[in-house]
């Protein structure tokens, strides 16, 4: 007697297995700022240089230039638009003698973000005190946290998951700084830990993810000057 195999379900389970494992990447969007009682730079503070942040008093806005890129495995997310805002703290709070120079900002916001898996999408909710921390140097360094809890990620479609940034603790990357016209802050596959929750096909085992983008950083108080960081 011939038996009837029931119907393979594999095809469907990998798509959702490989939609959930890219959710994850998001998670680098919280990467924009970070909490300035928390920043730290790269580097040992031993070696810390002094760091001046002009002009004094000024306020910035970080602004997303072209995309930035979250990627896990073969998965990418993509968003087109992300800004924060802030104001470099006053004289004599703009130099540092020993470290990095400190700011609050706003919560970062992120808009028009896809992911490459079909029928996965995703929206991204901030919240909390955010900033960054300028550490002049060579190359000049940005001691980069978000706040506790401070990032979500939600999607829906084939994997309805949810993903927190620094789940437990004001968790810190870093970036690089460089002066220009406008000054630009770039990541380059920074890491931020992760907590992933949900049902099938969510990437519940992942602990953090990578984040690609680089920030154009303008002075509102005087659009004619620029934003640097300097010894």
């Amino acid at each position: 007697m011939t038996m009837t195999q029931p119907a393979r379900r594999m095809p469907r389970q990998r798509a959702l297995l490989t939609a959930g494992t890219g959710i994850v990447a998001a998670l680098g969007l919280s990467l924009a700022m970070t909490t300035a009682a928390t920043a730290q730079p790269a580097g040992p503070p031993s070696a810390a240089a002094a760091t001046t942040v002009s002009p004094a008093g000024h306020g910035f806005t970080a602004t997303l230039s072209g995309k930035a890129t979250f990627k896990a495995g073969s998965v990418t997310v993509t968003c087109t638009t992300s800004s924060s805002s802030g104001q470099v703290p006053d004289a004599p709070g703009n130099h540092n003698p020993d470290g990095a120079v400190s700011s609050s900002t706003t919560p970062a916001t992120y808009g028009s973000c896809t992911t490459s898996m079909p029928g996965v999408s995703a929206a991204v909710t901030t919240s909390g005190t955010w900033g960054v921390a300028m550490q002049n140097g060579a190359p000049v360094t940005a001691g980069l946290t978000i706040p506790v809890g401070g990032f979500v990620l939600k999607t829906s479609g084939l994997a309805s998951c949810t993903v927190t940034a620094a789940p437990t603790s004001a968790a810190t990357v870093n970036g690089t700084w460089t002066n220009g016209a406008p000054s630009t802050l770039a990541f380059a596959n920074a890491s931020v830990p992760v907590k992933v929750t949900g049902g099938f096909g969510c990437p519940t085992s992942s602990t953090s993810s990578t984040f690609n983008a680089v920030y154009r950083v303008s002075d509102t108080t005087d659009p004619a000057s620029q934003i640097t960081v300097t010894g």
